[in-house]
């Protein structure tokens, strides 16, 4: 993983996580690496694994068995809110960034629909 200086470590290993999770990566129920592991992994300290989890654990992601480990939750309208809201945040910072150029909404959606289909082309 390669970590981007201008945000928390912690930080990203959290959106990681999310995506992992997201994508099925880490199923409903799974137990997540021990702590270590994930230290060992991802070439962070312990305690920056720690802090990502003890998050996770706060938001319900995971969910933390004493003298088992960790596990993602098996609310699946829990991961089903969290996807939404990750989409939601990638499409806010898309949104802002292009009225910051000074694009319209309906010159986004012309754009994106083209971007849409050039992407399509390309995997053709």
């Amino acid at each position: 993983m390669q970590y981007d200086d201008k945000i928390p470590i912690y930080y990203q290993i959290k959106n990681f996580i999310y995506r992992e999770i997201i994508v099925g990566n880490l199923k409903l129920g799974e137990q997540l690496p021990a702590v270590r592991q994930l230290a060992v992994d991802l070439t962070v300290n312990v305690n920056t694994i720690q802090r990502a989890l003890s998050e996770l654990i706060a938001e319900k992601v995971i969910e933390s068995k004493r003298g088992k480990g960790n596990f993602v939750t098996e609310d699946e309208t829990k991961i089903d809110d969290l996807r939404r809201r990750l989409i939601d945040e990638y499409l806010s910072d898309a949104y802002n960034n292009l009225h910051q150029l000074n694009v319209s909404d309906q010159e986004i959606i012309e754009y994106l629909n083209q971007y849409i289909e050039d992407r399509r082309k390309k995997k053709s």
